[in-house]
């Protein structure tokens, strides 16, 4: 199902566990790529719908020069976006709660760029899905951000766990991208690599 993808060894730069686990979803074998120190910047100009996929080029960036010929690196940025605000990953717990009750009662954006990325060549691509949350208070915020500790996730939530079940109302599009990785479009992506 994937003999164009066994000349390489797949990697996936990403400290995510998510990301892992939907990767690990396609049946397809990869190894973590090893971590690198990438300052996620963009310009100021740059459309708030283009970051993710940019931030995804600039960590492939990263890796270019050390992927041999055997290689492929997938690389992934997600974005929450709402009313043109980008939300990304809170700094700390009180930056969690203010970011949920910025969110509740609304509906955002979410998109995630993907770079796949050999010595010879890179594709990108991103995705968006739209996700409606109901009004939640200020104690459901709290009590999720204490229990699931969402410091790493753009937009201080993720969608299976919790908070999803309890405020997401409604999803349009993928629900694997809102996770971090929209493997229904990578899949497709990567079989025509």
């Amino acid at each position: 199902m994937h003999d164009n993808l066994n000349k390489y060894q797949v990697m996936l730069a990403s400290k995510s566990p998510r990301r892992r686990e939907l990767l690990g979803m396609l049946d397809i074998p990869f190894t973590q790529a090893p971590p690198l120190e990438i300052e996620e910047t963009y310009p100021e100009s740059l459309p708030s719908h283009q970051i993710p996929e940019y931030l995804a080029r600039l960590k492939a960036d990263g890796y270019k020069s050390l992927i041999t010929s055997n290689e492929l690196i997938i690389t992934a940025d997600t974005v929450v976006i709402l009313d043109g605000e980008v939300l990304g990953k809170p700094a700390d717990r009180e930056g969690a709660i203010a970011m949920l009750l910025h969110l509740s009662g609304k509906e955002h954006t979410v998109v995630t760029g993907v770079a796949i990325t050999t010595a010879e060549r890179r594709e990108s691509f991103s995705v968006e899905s739209r996700v409606k949350f109901a009004e939640i208070s200020r104690d459901e915020a709290t009590y999720y951000v204490d229990k699931y500790q969402p410091l790493d996730k753009a937009g201080a939530y993720g969608i299976q766990e919790w908070i999803g079940a309890v405020a997401v109302e409604s999803i349009s599009g993928s629900f694997y991208n809102v996770m971090g990785l929209p493997v229904h479009q990578l899949y497709r992506r990567l079989r025509s690599f």
